[in-house]
């Protein structure tokens, strides 16, 4: 085994790689640009060597870099992670020169599966079920037009050397296939160094489900069931769960038996990842093979009890496979959601900063199930405009799909971030999605249940009850506190009125409370004339400071986001975010009176929707513009974002230029 390795990679994958090398006895070496020297995965090495500039082109993508940090150090093993170098042949050859041992499959099987159209190749001629399309070199936007028309539309456009949602687009007609070409292989050329691309008809209401493959150097390979990865947004899977809910025993099987033969075809020998799009129908074809470890494997992790980067580092150490196939149980259901820098009340754009706050819920076997918290980031840390914008990965499992659901959303109420927008709200919202709560999914689930983007939930039912009856205990928890900092129980009792008006989001309701500190809080919710029509019980140890209130509501386990604001708290539950204020009766009747803030118009520009890199300007002073017609493009986090004009007008002054990096709302064209 294996005494010294190094990771060549970063955040939450780097930090996940070390917690196992740690649990077998392994020192670890982390390496690291100029962005990240103050990264979490760097202070949990046991050394960590500098690889040069933020720009991963420069750094985490230079193989002679990574392979001179092994011979500084002494590390006798390297492991890719996911993304950068993992699925480069040239990676692992450059490392058996120098001696260093490359933990992942052999350069052949990945110059076999890695490559997205030799993979697909391979898998034709072992007649596995492929979808329609052009594997052949693709010139130009012209050319790619052609194609798309002999395969028909609509078409996937996808970086061949690509993975993790990059470079890749849907077009429906000639515009998009053009423009969406010209971007596919922009952003595989910045994120893989690799801008080829291949076309292949593009299925429509399909699901998306990956098996999960392990091999040795002795030509054992087993399965371990199957992901399912149907939620996702601009191709970038979002939430993913295993097992899935479409598959039978007979498709596991018939999935699993087909990946495994496809592994054994090009002598794969390390964790790997068979794809595969399929019908509502069960009818499956092979998608493509990641060669790596994939960003969802905890979720096969928690349903098989197998650590997969133990195993894929006592493969590349030698071991043969003590697992046989008969050996595989799957246990419960395991639920992953991608904890995002994004904002997605701004159609999900990157956001960038400090962590000024970072409070995930507590990991590890509670009631109902386990939680599991897989990060990179820590509070008082940055997320950076270079990289993924991934700031976790929270795990849920449990006995089975329903519980692990409902563990998930109450994890995501208790995880607590402030300093950058972030996707929890629109996660904790698809967990009270009856769709997907049903398992009737497909990768346009969330193109068809938000066609106009995410916005803020309503606040009705039980979530307004809720939040009604949490704001009023924490304000008559304020009250308990008042009397304590004046001194006001020190002569004859002073009690504060006990009827309040809680305002919850603009919706009020009359209420009144009571209870000791340390003892229940009973909210009542009053009726027009004052009379109780509903008791609710709160119990909680919350105080004044905490992120988070955690209790119960009538027995159930509640948890609320706390954020204080002037006169009141703004909540956050389900995702569900709301000012709450509450009053005495005459309070309530003077601040309806309260003048509306109104905010300035600024139709008449194009402000940039988030911190990152002008690419490219298409319009100039005086220019006339249709709408929809394409304005900039603005990069950020390995993405090119496309900004197009939201109605016919004319440019007054273009404000920025190509190559200028911009901040949030930072003034890119004037119109007239």
């Amino acid at each position: 085994m294996f005494k010294k390795i190094l990771i060549a990679n970063r955040g939450e994958i780097a930090c996940r790689v070390i917690k196992t090398a740690r649990k077998m006895g392994i020192k670890t070496v982390a390496v690291y640009s100029d962005a990240d020297r103050d990264s979490l995965h760097v202070e949990m090495a046991d050394e960590a060597v500098h690889i040069g500039p933020a720009v991963a082109a420069e750094s985490y993508l230079i193989i002679d870099k990574i392979v001179e940090a092994c011979r500084k150090t002494g590390a006798e093993a390297v492991h890719p992670g996911y993304g950068f170098l993992s699925e480069r042949e040239a990676f692992p050859v450059a490392l058996a020169k120098a001696g260093i041992v490359f933990i992942g499959p052999n350069p052949k099987a990945i110059a076999a599966m890695g490559d997205k159209i030799e993979s697909k190749k391979a898998a034709a001629h072992a007649k596995v079920s492929t979808v329609p399309g052009y594997l052949g070199e693709i010139k130009d936007a012209k050319d790619a037009v052609k194609i798309a028309h002999e395969v028909g539309y609509p078409v996937m456009i996808k970086a061949s050397a690509g993975g993790g949602g990059k470079g890749m687009r849907i077009a429906y007609n000639d515009k998009e296939c053009e423009e969406g070409f010209g971007l596919a292989r922009s952003e595989a050329k910045s994120s893989f160094g690799d801008d080829r691309c291949f076309i292949e008809k593009f299925i429509e209401n399909p699901r998306h489900i990956e098996i999960q493959v392990l091999g040795d150097k002795h030509g054992n390979v087993i399965y371990l069931g199957e992901r399912e990865c149907s939620i996702q947004r601009r191709n970038q899977k979002v939430i993913e769960e295993a097992p899935s809910p479409l598959l039978d025993e007979k498709t596991r099987k018939a999935m699993g038996e087909q990946a495994v033969a496809l592994a054994k075809a090009v002598g794969y020998d390390s964790a790997g990842t068979v794809e595969f799009v399929a019908g509502q129908d069960r009818s499956f074809f092979f998608l493509e093979m990641n060669t790596r470890l994939q960003v969802e494997h905890p979720v096969t992790e928690m349903i098989t009890g197998v650590d997969l980067v133990e195993q894929m580092i006592r493969v590349a150490a030698g071991e043969p496979l003590k697992l046989k196939q008969a050996d595989v149980k799957l246990t419960g259901w395991a639920v992953e959601s991608r904890i995002y820098a994004e904002d997605p009340y701004r159609n999900f754009l990157p956001s960038i900063g400090r962590l000024t706050k970072y409070r995930p819920p507590a990991e590890g076997a509670m009631a109902g199930g386990t939680i599991r918290n897989d990060t990179g980031v820590f509070e008082g840390g940055e997320i950076s405009m270079y990289y993924d914008p991934m700031i976790a990965k929270l795990v849920t499992h449990a006995p089975t799909r329903a519980a692990a659901i409902a563990l998930q959303a109450s994890a995501l109420d208790a995880f607590y971030i402030d300093g950058i927008q972030h996707n929890i709200p629109f996660l904790a919202a698809i967990m009270q999605n009856p769709v997907w709560q049903s398992g009737k999914l497909s990768t346009g689930f969330i193109k068809e249940e938000y066609p106009n983007g995410f916005a803020p939930r309503a606040i009705e039912g039980q979530a307004f009850e809720i939040l009604a009856a949490v704001a009023t205990a924490i304000d008559h928890l304020s009250n308990v506190r008042r009397r304590q900092i004046t001194n006001q129980m020190s002569g004859p009792i002073v009690r504060f009125a006990e009827r309040r008006v809680v305002d919850v989001g603009g919706k009020a309701a009359a209420v009144s409370v009571d209870g000791a500190v340390g003892s229940p809080t009973h909210v009542s919710f009053l009726d027009a004339s004052g009379r109780p029509i509903k008791m609710v019980t709160l119990v909680s140890a919350f105080w004044h400071g905490e992120p988070v209130w955690q209790g119960t509501v009538d027995g159930d386990p509640v948890s609320v986001q706390v954020r204080t604001i002037l006169n009141g708290v703004e909540l956050q539950y389900r995702g569900v975010s709301a000012k709450s204020f509450v009053y005495t009766p005459r309070e309530a009747e003077m601040a309806v009176l309260m003048p509306i803030k109104v905010a300035a118009d600024m139709s008449k520009y194009l402000l940039c929707p988030m911190p990152g890199l002008v690419k490219a300007i298409h319009v100039a002073d005086g220019a006339e513009v249709k709408a929809g017609d394409t304005l900039a493009v603005v990069e950020a986090m390995k993405m090119e974002n496309v900004l197009r004009a939201e109605r016919d007008g004319k440019v007054k002054t273009v404000k920025a230029k190509a190559g200028e990096s911009l901040a949030v709302d930072a003034v890119i064209i004037e119109f007239a």
